[in-house]
């Protein structure tokens, strides 16, 4: 079984769809994801889809930043044989919410455990898609799963994360459990090979940004 890092970007604002709301009205853009399986970035299309199905049914645990509010609702309408709320998940801003009892952002997390940061918004994301630049915005999706990966290695090996305050000079501390998550390669089972749509795409380690959190 898999571990899988996903974030997902749209094709529409809030603003659009008549409020946070309705985010199953927004519609994906593209899927990217971080496979512990295969040790590989991969992106998916709206079109591709059904491809990123078959990796979720191989998922034994669902990695993300604030995947239950906003990426689930976006993507479960495209999903036909999968509720994504079966799958055990790993939702780094909910497990930080519910320690701190408020919301941080991902880039207040990644400048002060990871020493980086995002290079725009979900808003640019929404731009690239319209002008049909998606290697700009596959580029800009990855680099946020990325991070998202990154920064839960981080909590699982050292049992927290750091973070900014606006109300705080120095960087301040937030505990995590996460070493019950551990990925071994070794005993995990592979699934069964599959041919990929003719425009998914692996993609390198060093990729791309940021959804509309």
């Amino acid at each position: 079984m898999d571990h899988i890092v996903f974030d997902i970007e749209t094709q529409h604002e809030f603003s659009e769809v008549g409020g946070r709301n309705y985010p199953h009205l927004l519609k994906v853009s593209v899927i990217g994801c971080y496979s512990y399986l295969q040790d590989k970035f991969l992106v998916f299309e709206e079109k591709e889809i059904p491809e990123f199905e078959k990796m979720l049914k191989e998922a034994s645990l669902l990695i993300g930043f604030n995947t239950k509010f906003f990426d689930y609702p976006v993507l479960q309408p495209y999903l036909k044989e999968l509720d994504l709320k079966s799958i055990p998940a790993c939702d780094i801003m909910e497990d930080v919410t519910l320690v701190l009892g408020h919301r941080l952002s991902l880039d207040s997390i990644a400048q002060a455990t990871l020493n980086a940061q995002k290079s725009g918004s979900g808003l640019d994301a929404i731009r690239y898609f319209r002008e049909g630049n998606m290697e700009a915005l596959k580029k800009y999706c990855l680099d946020d799963v990325r991070i998202t990966r990154d920064i839960f290695e981080y909590g699982k090996t050292h049992g927290k994360l750091s973070y900014n305050s606006k109300y705080h000079p120095e960087s301040l501390f937030v505990s995590v459990r996460w070493d019950k998550y551990r990925f071994d390669k070794e005993t995990a089972v592979a699934p069964e090979p599959s041919l990929p749509a003719p425009d998914s795409q692996a993609v390198c380690r060093e990729t791309g940004n940021y959804s509309l959190f």
